[in-house]
């Protein structure tokens, strides 16, 4: 496509630094290079973007009004398991965390070695359609922006567990902490992440522990369980939709913990947002990516089987909904099996947890909106930045968001946050399907044009058939992710399930028409303006000194 781009002058005024538009190309398209525009520092180093990526969690709201699903990575997918055992039994549980884990570990393709690109829609910006990189953006801008009051209003609950008189004013402080955290600078946010992280691994891992305690038969009543609740109730349990055919209420029960599976395992994909404000970004975000395989295995998959084993499906508080910390399988087989102090120390880590999450979702909407200002496909005024580098403005926006939790104080407005997750659901689908679109793209180009894809820091050798199976299975599941109004309908559920997919196509369309973009035919792409070399990015590796920063390294 054609060159021919200006930018007009920036002009400073007191502590902030204002972008001027980006002129346009009579053709419609946006320049490709926006580096010399954008004033984010990066000051992430690679143990932030590890903790970021892949310890931060999404404790919610587990009444009945709430939708019964986990959060990201840590104590949110040990609160949302209840509600998939009870769905899917825990086999179910485990197949179908196992498929939408396969998903996720599939959609990192050789592009996010490319460091430069602001945004993860700027990728399809680059290499599909920027009508494409238009409705991801802001896709993927409301689907995280809608997480942060969910974070809020569970931090909220597990506070009230303790003291439900004053849940306003706790409510009020979360948002003013998350925040301002945010808006201080990146470092405060990685380094505020660093430290929660490292109490949610310990919570993580002792969450582990303890269930393979009470399961062996260490723990007070000294009762083995073993597989016993894989026998009595099963293996598999069912949304009760059909109970004329239990294999087939089995099948739509695997179904149905898909959708909490991938609640999940959103947010996965920040180290492609986090890139852009990482130290060495070449080098330390191929380490993060070909680390989370790991993480996954060990955390969502170890931590689901375990789940498993230690309370079953039928359990009446999983059943019943009766509190918060009760919806978590841990929480019920500590009560169970009379473990008295612990479940009030879990407690608490599920609240820093919640204020984890929440600062995360913050910080990875408010980089994006501010991607999308730098394009001009967002108001101009989103990329002020300080002096520090912070996007001041696009943060400011981006908060305003959290205040929403505060509709979680009446009596009603549950349903709406219920409507926000399952938005985000969606959303988080089409962000994934887009990434391995994506890939596919990129793979096709560098492919035509006789690039190497070995020379760069992070490859596979199996794509890019794990970016087809990633496509395959994304498609299947936005197709399948409201099944269940088609046996009970509702309105509202319909609408929250399947709104996602006109507003998508609607953004793609709206802007290929304004602007007459074109997709990029693999001749046209560039895979070096704005990109910056690896001596503009890389500085000299550091070996690690001694035993403990060996440790560290294998584990950050």
């Amino acid at each position: 496509m054609e060159e021919g781009y200006a930018l007009q002058e920036r002009r400073r005024s007191n502590n902030a630094i204002h972008v001027e538009a980006l002129q346009i190309h009579s053709s419609g398209q946006l320049p490709l290079d926006v580096s010399s525009v954008d004033h984010v520092k990066r000051r992430l180093k690679q143990r932030h973007i590890q903790i970021c990526k892949s310890l931060k969690v999404l404790p919610l709201n587990d009444f009945d009004h709430f939708p019964k699903i986990a959060g990201t990575l840590g104590t949110g997918l040990f609160l949302g398991t209840g509600g998939a055992i009870r769905t899917g039994g825990p086999l179910g549980a485990l197949i179908a965390f196992v498929l939408v884990g396969s998903v996720i570990m599939f959609t990192r393709g050789d592009d996010l070695s490319r460091p430069g690109i602001r945004i993860i829609s700027l990728l399809r910006f680059r290499w599909v359609d920027p009508a494409l990189g238009f409705a991801v953006g802001w896709n993927y801008f409301f689907t995280n922006a809608f997480y942060v009051p969910v974070e809020i209003s569970g931090a909220q609950i597990l506070i009230s567990l303790w003291d439900s008189q004053h849940a306003a004013v706790y409510t009020v402080v979360i948002c003013i902490l998350i925040c301002a955290t945010n808006i201080f600078g990146v470092i405060y946010f990685g380094e505020t992440e660093f430290a929660f992280s490292i109490l949610k691994l310990i919570l993580i891992a002792g969450l582990i522990i303890v269930g393979l305690v009470i399961d062996l038969g260490g723990a007070p009543n000294h009762q083995r369980l073993g597989f016993q609740y894989w026998k009595n109730p099963g293996a598999f349990a069912g949304p009760g939709l059909e109970h004329r055919y239990p294999a087939l209420d089995n099948f739509l029960g695997i179904l149905s913990v898909i959708s909490q599976a991938a609640f999940a395992y959103q947010g996965m994909e920040i180290v492609a947002v986090a890139a852009s404000e990482t130290e060495n970004p070449r080098r330390n975000i191929a380490k993060a990516i070909r680390r989370v395989f790991y993480r996954i295995l060990i955390f969502y998959i170890l931590g689901v089987f375990i789940a498993g084993l230690i309370v079953p499906s039928n359990n009446t508080d999983l059943l019943t909904g009766t509190g918060f910390s009760a919806q978590s399988p841990f929480v019920i087989a500590m009560q169970m099996s009379g473990i008295r102090v612990l479940p009030s120390v879990v407690n608490a880590g599920f609240i820093a947890s919640a204020f984890s999450a929440g600062n995360s979702f913050l910080f990875c909407s408010s980089r994006i909106l501010y991607g999308l200002a730098l394009r001009k496909q967002a108001p101009r005024f989103l990329t002020i930045c300080t002096k520090k580098g912070v996007p001041i403005m696009a943060v400011l926006c981006s908060s305003a968001f959290a205040f929403l939790s505060l509709m979680n104080i009446s009596s009603g407005a549950e349903t709406v946050f219920s409507w926000f997750q399952h938005l985000s659901v969606m959303g988080g689908f089409f962000g994934w399907l887009s990434i391995n679109v994506t890939y596919i793209f990129f793979y096709r180009g560098l492919k035509y044009q006789g690039l190497n894809r070995r020379k760069l820091h992070y490859w596979n050798p199996l794509q890019p058939w794990l970016s087809i199976w990633g496509i395959i299975w994304c498609i299947l599941f936005i197709l399948l992710n409201g099944y269940g109004v088609f046996w009970r309908f509702s309105a509202s559920n319909f609408l929250t399930s399947y709104v996602n997919i006109p507003l998508f196509f609607g953004l793609f369309f709206v802007w290929k028409i304004l602007r007459r973009t074109e997709i990029w035919t693999p001749d046209e792409m560039d895979f070096t303006t704005g990109i910056p070399s690896f001596e503009e990015t890389e500085g000299p590796e550091i070996p690690p000194q001694g035993f403990w920063q060996r440790v560290a390294a294998v584990l950050f």
